[in-house]
C-alpha cells in the first residue's frame, strides 16, 4: 500500500528546525510569512517581548483581487514594508516558514525589499 505524506507535517518540521537558529529581536525583528491556498499573510515580530509589531495579509478589507499569486504576494509585501517603516523597524530576519523560497513567497520577499526592509 502507498501512503502519501502529509506535507504540511512535513513544512511543520522545516519551520521548527529553522526557528531553532532564526529569532527576532527588538533590533532586528523576525518577518514571518505564511501561505495557505487561497491568501497569503506576513507579520513583524520581536519574539523577545512575544508582540506582533505589524501584519499585512491578503484578506484585508483594502486588498482588492485574488491573494493566490506572485502579483498579490508583491501587494502584500509592499504593504508590509511600509508599516513597518511606521513603526521604526528598518531590518529583519526573514522567516520563510518551512516553504521552498520560491514563487509568492520569494515575491513577498523581493517586494519588503523594494520597500525599504534589509534582510
Amino acid at each position: 500500500m502507498i501512503k502519501k505524506t502529509d506535507t504540511n507535517v512535513q513544512r511543520k518540521r522545516r519551520h521548527k528546525r529553522v526557528r531553532s537558529k532564526v529569532v527576532g529581536t527588538p533590533e532586528r525583528p523576525r518577518l514571518n510569512v505564511f501561505r495557505s491556498e487561497k491568501h497569503i499573510y506576513a507579520q513583524v515580530i520581536d519574539d523577545s517581548k512575544g508582540i506582533t509589531l505589524c501584519s499585512a495579509s491578503s484578506v484585508e478589507k483594502a486588498f482588492d483581487g485574488s491573494g493566490s499569486n506572485k502579483e498579490a504576494a508583491r501587494k502584500v509585501g509592499k504593504t508590509l514594508a511600509q508599516r513597518a517603516k511606521e513603526k521604526g523597524v528598518e531590518s529583519v530576519v526573514f522567516d520563510r516558514g518551512g516553504y521552498i523560497y520560491h514563487g509568492r513567497v520569494k515575491e513577498l520577499a523581493d517586494a519588503a525589499r523594494e520597500g525599504g526592509l534589509t534582510f
